[in-house]
């Protein structure tokens, strides 16, 4: 009898085991799938940029919050304003939660503007994140021969932006000049990121560019451009004027001076959406769930981090955590756009 009342004891509490071990699979099983593991996150951007060290920045970090703590690599995988490299996450890399896209975050508009490079579809990537949210501006070299956004409306030969192509932060922010104020620039498109680009205002091959605030002021040469006070700001996007751009007008405040129907105001608001998420990564459809929520919190703690928060201050980085089912939903909206306002986007997204 006490052989078999210690045998019952034995089962109950195996059989308890088993119980709480299946109801808590995923971090034990997601905690050996990452063992040993490699994660790859590739930056649609060349290095360097503000896109490349935000990646950087954040695969120094995450992996210590990711059970298993995987080796975590940044890939730069150049060309098209990220089409690229979100191709390539989504059509050839497995989606098994190894292979993390962060493009230029106006990529979207590539997919709204119908370019026939697109071979995804942005609201069935899963968002993982974001560590910042940034506006855009649009600057010249301080001897170019107009002055403000009003002298580009008057003059008689547009002046040459440089531009990573369709989407990049030049592109967007010249195409929705054009079509709410009628600023009009000439596009020169496939340098692979804003260092080459910053070399070209240099040499005189283009008159201007574009780029987001904090990446202007937080490296080189553009820190430099403003001791010298090489370039003059014509434009920003946000809805207010940022402090550290008190000069430049808002597209907000051009839009209102000259008039700017509704629709065309709409369409400039769908093109401005990308500053919400200044810094995205995302995954394939058909990475599993599990692993989803696991780079989700993963990126959360990360974007905490001390030593993170340290590091992205002494880069001039300002972090703004926003969380991939924010995210997720904010995509969704952003998608769905009226037909006049698509059909104005593909318009001046037309090389």
């Amino acid at each position: 009898m006490k052989n078999h009342g210690f045998l019952i004891r034995c089962y109950a509490r195996m059989s308890i085991f088993l119980l709480m071990t299946s109801l808590v699979p995923s971090a034990w099983a997601q905690g050996d799938f990452y063992n040993g593991k490699t994660i790859r996150i590739i930056v649609g951007l060349s290095t360097g940029g503000g896109y490349d060290r935000a990646a950087r920045l954040l695969a120094r970090y995450i992996g210590k919050y990711i059970p298993g703590n995987p080796d975590m690599v940044v890939q730069n995988m150049t060309g098209a304003g990220s089409v690229t490299a979100a191709n390539y996450v989504w059509g050839v890399a497995k989606p098994d939660g190894l292979t993390i896209l962060a493009p230029h975050n106006n990529f979207y508009l590539s997919q709204l503007s119908g370019q026939n490079e697109v071979k995804f579809d942005l609201r069935k990537f899963i968002w993982i994140g974001s560590l910042e949210n940034d506006d855009m501006m649009l600057f010249s070299r301080a001897d170019a021969p107009f002055k403000s956004i009003d002298d580009i409306i008057k003059s008689k030969e547009p002046p040459k932006c440089g531009s990573t192509g369709v989407g990049s932060s030049d592109y967007v922010m010249s195409k929705i000049l054009e079509e709410t104020i009628g600023a009009k620039v000439v596009h020169v498109t496939g340098y692979p990121g804003s260092s080459e680009i910053a070399l070209a205002v240099e040499r005189g091959e283009v008159q201007c560019m574009g780029l987001t605030i904090s990446t202007y002021y937080g490296r080189e040469p553009f820190l430099s451009w403003l001791k010298t006070k090489f370039v003059r700001f014509l434009a920003q996007s946000g809805r207010n004027r940022s402090e550290r751009v008190p000069d430049a007008p808002t597209v907000y405040e051009l839009m209102d001076r000259y008039k700017t129907p509704a629709t065309k105001r709409r369409t400039a608001e769908a093109m401005l959406q990308g500053g919400e998420w200044a810094r995205p990564t995302l995954v394939a459809p058909g990475t599993p769930p599990d692993r989803v929520k696991i780079l989700r919190a993963a990126h959360e703690k990360a974007a905490k981090d001390p030593e993170l928060l340290a590091e992205a201050k002494k880069l001039r980085i300002d972090v703004v955590h926003a969380g991939g089912e924010e995210l997720q939903k904010l995509a969704a909206n952003i998608m769905n756009q009226p037909p006049e306002v698509i059909e104005a986007i593909k318009k001046l997204f037309v090389n």
